[in-house]
């Protein structure tokens, strides 16, 4: 690494952060670049690094669940990200959910008291950094227009994009226990969730109300737009009498206590905070008028009194079409110095998004040490991330969260179950991780 030569990483969101942790940690001195606190954007309320935007949940913590996988490959590699989230986590079942302000303290802190990290607080409105330099750009879904711009006119196209929505959350002082009950889906782990039944004919009476209640203008907005992994709760309801029912309002493995029998559906609450006294409403993404949320929302049994400490919101977010311009590497396939992390890459989710910014890094402190390019294997949930994102072959590229099939499939002797098969498959990713680490070494 030349003495000349600085490392830029642009934007301290969790891909970024990351980054930023596996670099300095192989000794490589990073200047990071957040325009937070000067400059804020539609969907974050604190200067804290990392923050959880959409849901305070991490999702299923269990290898035979790809994400689940995922994170354990990150946790063998030292993530600063997935070590401040089990440090922060609250509980939620068989799921990981952090308290959010604890977990995004915990990420800045390390950061920020890291001899190595010189901190840069303005806005980053262009990439005219020395050609000697390195940079990663992670300033993920919402990156500012000037730098957006920058983007574009450097890769010589337009970013796709599509629209994603925020849940709201409330008061557990407002939760009506004696309608709500506590449990966790057919019992699995702690009964972390508050539980709201409805009969169908309340069910039926919200689902009206949803469907033709009054939306918020948003900017920009295009129709079909909107990502599917966060779809808006009132975009269910126009799809379909029961699409909610089979979705986060599904009703199965949740008897009511009262009755000891399933109802007919159900809005679950999870725990968002350490202290057990702020709940988001799982899966109820929006971009409805406020007013129009809580008239609505108080419908649901058991949150009539419902207290909103934040109302859901919806935002433009954008990515790129990274088969076409990006390496393996994440880096820049026409420039070479600039390598890109996070959702802005297409990979969806904040696991993702912070394993992005890992392998990022990792790849990144070999190029500066002048050793070979060493991918993560496909057979790794990293890999598949790596791979799913560089892949010239990928048609009608669009954000995707890590899952099995995009993991090299499973090559050994027949087994029958999925949960068997998914287990093997994450027993053989973390035994080649580990192979994978020692040549790290060399």
């Amino acid at each position: 690494m030349k003495e000349t030569m600085t490392v830029h990483v642009i934007g301290a969101g969790l891909a970024g952060s990351e980054a930023t942790w596996q670099l300095v940690s192989r000794k490589i001195p990073v200047k990071l670049h957040e325009m937070r606190p000067k400059k804020s954007d539609p969907a974050h309320h604190t200067a804290y690094y990392s923050e959880l935007v959409c849901s305070n949940s991490l999702r299923a913590d269990n290898i035979e669940n790809a994400v689940g996988l995922l994170k354990e490959e990150m946790r063998r590699l030292d993530s600063l990200i997935m070590a401040q989230a089990d440090a922060h986590r609250v509980p939620a079942g068989g799921a990981l959910a952090v308290d959010r302000m604890g977990f995004a303290q915990g990420v800045t802190e390390a950061i920020r008291n890291h001899p190595l990290v010189t901190v840069i607080e303005e806005e980053t409105i262009d990439l005219s950094f020395p050609e000697e330099d390195y940079v990663i750009v992670a300033t993920g879904p919402l990156t500012s227009e000037p730098l957006s711009g920058a983007i574009q006119n450097l890769v010589s196209q337009d970013y796709f994009h599509f629209f994603d929505a925020a849940a709201p959350i409330v008061t557990l002082e407002s939760i009506n226990e004696e309608i709500a009950y506590k449990a966790s889906r057919y019992g699995k782990g702690e009964a972390a969730y508050y539980n709201c039944p409805l009969n169908k004919e309340e069910y039926l009476r919200f689902w009206e109300a949803l469907r033709t209640a009054e939306v918020a203008d948003v900017k920009d907005f295009e129709h079909g737009m909107v990502f599917e992994g966060c779809m808006p709760i009132e975009e269910m309801a126009v799809r379909g009498e029961d699409t909610m029912r089979f979705g986060p309002l599904k009703p199965v493995g949740l008897p009511d206590p009262r009755t000891g029998e399933d109802p007919y559906a159900v809005v679950q609450l999870r725990q968002d905070n350490g202290a057990g006294s702020l709940f988001n409403m799982v899966g109820f993404q929006t971009h409805l008028r406020w007013p129009e949320q809580k008239r609505v929302f108080r419908m649901i049994p058991g949150l009539e009194e419902a207290e909103f400490i934040r109302y859901g919101v919806m935002h433009k977010n954008s990515y790129l079409n990274s088969p076409l311009l990006l390496d393996a590497d994440y880096s820049l396939r026409s420039h070479p110095h600039l390598y890109f992390a996070g959702q802005m890459t297409g990979v969806e989710g904040y696991v993702e998004s912070a394993a992005s910014g890992l392998a990022a890094g990792i790849y990144l402190s070999r190029t500066l040490s002048g050793k070979a390019k060493l991918l993560f294997p496909r057979e790794t949930a990293i890999g598949a991330l790596s791979h799913y994102i560089s892949n010239p072959e990928v048609k009608h590229f669009q954000p995707m969260n890590i899952n099995f099939g995009l993991i090299a499939p499973w090559d050994g002797p027949r087994i029958r179950g999925k949960k068997e098969k998914n287990h093997a498959i994450a027993m053989r990713a973390l035994d080649i991780l580990e192979n994978y680490k020692n040549l790290l070494h060399n």
